[in-house]
């Protein structure tokens, strides 16, 4: 009999508007009066923090903007925010944004009150000790690092993907107000809806996965493919963005407290090399490992493919597969997710790079079929040549 376990400590509130009542439902959490708040310039000149932040001084709160951060965020920023952290004297921090916002915010959160950087928590050569408290505000459906114990920092020297990992890394409240998600372009629903489907396909598959990861990933699995293709055709669709910021808070919850796979594994390391968007990378590589894994257990794939519609259940269990396959690569052509071919930047002599950072990944043990260089080489060679 299996032992496992399940925490999440984050207090979630979903619904329409709910970003607006941020005040109110802070005052439940007595963190502090001085706030630092994390975003990025997108963000910020789409509108969507001015709101929140006039909503916070009105009521009594101090705040800083910190919005000097870029997609797969790096180490360099988040040591930038935690001596701003440190010179505002912030009691907490707010982080509005994807999940290089989120991600940032909570490194910042640990590097500010105890000094050190990412690479010495993630090393292992600091305790993940007096963190102050982190309150989360998605602004894509993606991530899930709302509800996450992780966060996943680029060491500039060295273009490693490091991920941070405790328990006291996760955000005491959560607010998933879907009409921030409304003004998101396009590229960016189909990158950061396929990012959270593969959260939920592998916090549900990875050899560390446990019943409640593996019944929140079903249900994520279940609404994501329903609902990207009409929120990516329609930004304005209400229920249809509803529906992904609840799959991927879903996503989220199911991977949280298992963990991802060689699927992120390759895409952390495409991402750090060439500053790929993660959910692309993710795409690009998921029917591959598919494929691989499925070797392992096809019953679990088949069951895969039934959740998300790809096969019927009168379907054997290799049609099943096949279907699974065919399907998340039809998927991602719908929502026209670039081949790897055809990403910036990739070129095949850094392949053994590549495979190194895979390697390294501490996911890659989580993998559910055990994986090495040289499988990791044959699936970036069949992603590049398909």
């Amino acid at each position: 009999m299996k032992s496992y376990n399940y925490y999440c400590s984050t207090h979630i509130q979903m619904g329409m508007g709910k970003a607006r009542q941020l005040p109110e439902m802070l005052q439940s959490h007595e963190i502090g009066s001085s706030i630092l708040i994390v975003s990025d310039p997108g963000v910020v000149r789409a509108g969507l923090v001015e709101p929140i932040k006039s909503a916070l001084e009105s009521s009594g709160y101090r705040t800083y903007l910190f919005d000097s951060i870029q997609q797969n965020p790096r180490d360099t920023d988040c040591l930038a925010g935690a001596e701003i952290f440190r010179d505002f004297v912030a009691d907490a921090v707010i982080a509005i944004g994807g999940g290089s916002a989120m991600d940032t915010g909570k490194t910042i959160a640990l590097c500010g009150p105890n000094g050190g950087t990412p690479t010495d928590y993630a090393d292992g050569l600091r305790p993940y000790t007096n963190i102050a408290p982190i309150i989360c505000i998605p602004t894509t459906a993606g991530t899930g690092s709302e509800v996450t114990r992780s966060a996943v920092i680029t060491e500039i020297s060295t273009h490693r993907k490091m991920t941070l990992k405790h328990a006291s890394l996760r955000p005491i409240l959560a607010v998933l107000d879907p009409a921030l998600t409304f003004s998101v372009p396009s590229t960016v629903t189909a990158a950061t809806g396929v990012d959270a489907l593969v959260h939920a396909i592998e916090g549900y598959t990875c050899k560390v996965t446990n019943p409640i990861s593996q019944a929140l990933g079903a249900k994520a699995m279940q609404t994501i493919v329903s609902a990207l293709p009409i929120a990516f055709r329609d930004g304005q669709n209400e229920e249809a963005r509803h529906d992904m910021l609840e799959g991927s808070l879903l996503a989220g919850l199911c991977f949280g407290s298992a963990d991802v796979a060689a699927v992120h594994c390759l895409a952390e390391a495409l991402g750090g090399l060439y500053d790929t968007p993660h959910g692309v990378a993710n795409a690009v590589f998921l029917p591959h490992v598919l494929r691989f894994n499925a070797v392992e257990n096809k019953q679990m794939h088949a069951t895969l493919a039934r959740y998300m519609k790809f096969a019927k259940d009168s379907d054997t269990e290799e049609m099943a597969v096949e279907k699974l396959i065919e399907g998340i690569t039809s998927f991602t052509e719908e929502l026209e997710i670039p081949k790897l071919k055809d990403l910036p930047g990739v070129r095949e002599e850094d392949f053994p790079r590549i495979v190194e950072l895979a390697v390294q990944n501490s996911s890659t043990p989580s993998n559910v079929r055990s994986i090495t260089s040289a499988d990791y080489l044959q699936i970036l060679e069949q992603a590049y040549s398909n």
